[in-house]
């Protein structure tokens, strides 16, 4: 565990990545297809700091991570700033997988929680996507948290241990 630049204690700078990560909806998820890199924004719900997303098996990055069975990955999730004083931002990287049945069917319940839309659109749109769909994880082994509120440049990396003590 690396001491924060910010000067607040390490598990503070924890608690605030785990609260920035469960403010936010959609995370950039960065692949490597081949020696091409590829990105794609995705809307996520998390344990902790694993990732879980929903895909259609047939979009690239889910080709991506079931070709290998798991890929190596990195992640970004950062909302849109105009000034660089209040920028805060989460990078990690880690593996992406397709979740097995068990831990697919783990991860709808909170889909279901924390987007409404899940439980309440009947459309056939909806329904046929999510009849294709197939639940993928991330499991990060290092984690950056930026926050430009606590001093420009402030900045803490935890690694898989750190990113494992809080509860889910």
């Amino acid at each position: 565990m690396s001491v924060p630049t910010s000067g607040l204690p390490v598990q503070e700078r924890l608690l605030a990545a785990f609260n920035f990560l469960a403010a936010h909806h959609v995370m950039s998820l960065g692949l490597d297809a081949g020696g091409t890199p590829h990105s794609c924004s995705l809307m996520y719900v998390h344990e902790g700091f694993t990732l879980s997303w929903m895909s259609d098996p047939a979009s690239h990055h889910s080709r991506i991570i079931d070709a290998a069975g798991s890929a190596p990955a990195a992640v970004t999730v950062a909302p849109d700033y105009k000034d660089f004083r209040i920028i805060r931002g989460l990078q990690m990287s880690g593996v992406a997988s397709r979740a097995d049945l068990l831990d697919a069917a783990t991860a709808l319940a909170p889909f279901a929680r924390r987007y409404a839309f899940f439980a309440d659109d009947k459309s056939a749109t909806l329904t046929a996507a999510m009849a294709k769909a197939k639940v993928y994880r991330f499991i990060p082994t290092h984690a950056t948290f930026i926050d430009n509120t606590a001093g420009f440049g402030s900045a803490t990396t935890f690694d898989g241990d750190d990113l494992a003590t809080l509860p889910p």
